[in-house]
């Protein structure tokens, strides 16, 4: 009896809600030797990128601008570290001929890979790549998935076109609008939670700042999400390169539970960035 009023007593208890760490960093240490981590070594990386990422407990770690090369490194520091096996996709970028577009060798001239968006997962998860329409004179573009089934969530991640002369420089930011367009399409899956997130390279729509094309592509993602810094009813937010918002992370509406944007970091022209959502 006694059995059975506890079990009717938990039942009316609560439930505890779990929650969700995610970082996104555009670490910029494949080519442009303007910023900290540029040829930094694997071991180098990892320990920064992971140290950044467990700081703030993130099970989900998105990065861009980084080396294929160090994909193991990062994925052995934060199995030593955390105790537990991690789950890490990256995807090299391709220059138009089909050709690697190769990081910058190490301090020590050793090959680092390609130059690559990652995808990092605490536990199991089935990592996807999808491709997304990219100028044909410039580097190819994708985002890269990771579903956790465990959790029912989906988390995608992406680096989009820059729209500057060498890529999109159409008017109107083309390609850009296409990738956005195609990646709410990719980020939502039937039964799952979404998060979605990364170096975007548009400014938020009511910031009035960066391209209109820009802004008005990005839009369709307040709609369907919340953004981690979007402040209040506007859509906007803090800068996280050179005074501008270009960095992001979207989670199912009325989840976000906290946001920061690491501003003191200096390694990287791209601020990291963290969400903690409720599931």
């Amino acid at each position: 009896m006694m059995g059975h009023i506890l079990l009717l007593l938990a039942s009316l208890l609560p439930v505890q809600q779990a929650n969700l760490a995610v970082m996104t960093w555009n670490v910029c240490t494949g080519t442009n030797s303007g910023c900290r981590l540029y040829r930094a070594t694997a071991v180098e990386l990892a320990g920064h990128v992971g140290g950044q990422a467990l700081a703030h407990r993130s099970e989900v770690i998105f990065l861009q601008e980084f080396c294929t090369g160090a994909t193991g490194a990062l994925e052995l520091w934060l199995e030593q570290r955390t105790g537990r096996p991690w789950t890490i996709g990256s995807w090299g970028l391709t220059n138009q001929d089909g050709t690697p577009y190769a990081c910058h060798p190490d301090l020590l001239g050793r090959p680092r890979g390609a130059q690559s968006i990652a995808v990092a997962v605490a536990g199991d998860a089935a990592v996807e790549v999808h491709p997304l329409p990219a100028p044909p004179w410039y580097v190819k573009r994708a985002a890269i998935c990771a579903d956790l089934p465990a959790r029912k969530v989906r988390a995608c991640g992406t680096h989009l076109s820059a729209g500057t002369a060498y890529d999109d420089r159409q008017p109107g930011a083309p390609y850009r609008t296409e990738q956005l367009r195609r990646l709410l399409e990719i980020s939502a899956k039937p039964g799952y939670r979404s998060v979605v997130g990364g170096d975007l390279n548009v400014s938020p729509p009511d910031s009035g700042y960066g391209s209109a094309a820009g802004r008005r592509a990005v839009a369709p993602f307040y709609r369907a999400y919340q953004e981690c810094d979007q402040r209040g009813g506007r859509r906007t937010g803090g800068w996280t390169r050179q005074g501008k918002k270009l960095d992001y992370l979207f989670a199912p509406k009325g989840s976000v539970r906290r946001c920061h944007v690491a501003r003191e970091i200096t390694l990287s022209d791209h601020k990291p960035a963290h969400i903690e959502v409720t599931l």
